[in-house]
């Protein structure tokens, strides 16, 4: 079980976008812990190697975001407060 960061989404901004993710191909690790080490990343300026290693691993975490980013499933995350 991994620590708790400030930085994590709550049960109920996860329950907003989990439905985003019910087209999206399968990870090893939950969505929900790839948007958190996201989140993470972008609110605290962390560098990509320094993040944390109770997160998933940084390249899944990068693969993840870099396939959000580019089929536009971030910007809809975005559009919900997190």
């Amino acid at each position: 079980m991994r620590q708790k960061y400030e930085t994590d989404l709550t049960n109920e901004q996860w329950e907003v976008i989990a439905p985003l993710f019910s087209n999206m191909r399968k990870y090893k690790w939950e969505k929900r812990e790839l948007v958190n080490a996201v989140l993470y990343l972008v609110k605290t300026g962390c560098q990509w190697r320094n993040l944390p290693h109770d997160f998933p691993p940084v390249f899944t975490v990068y693969s993840f975001y870099r396939r959000a980013r580019l089929n536009g499933l971030w910007d809809k995350i975005l559009e919900h407060p997190v």
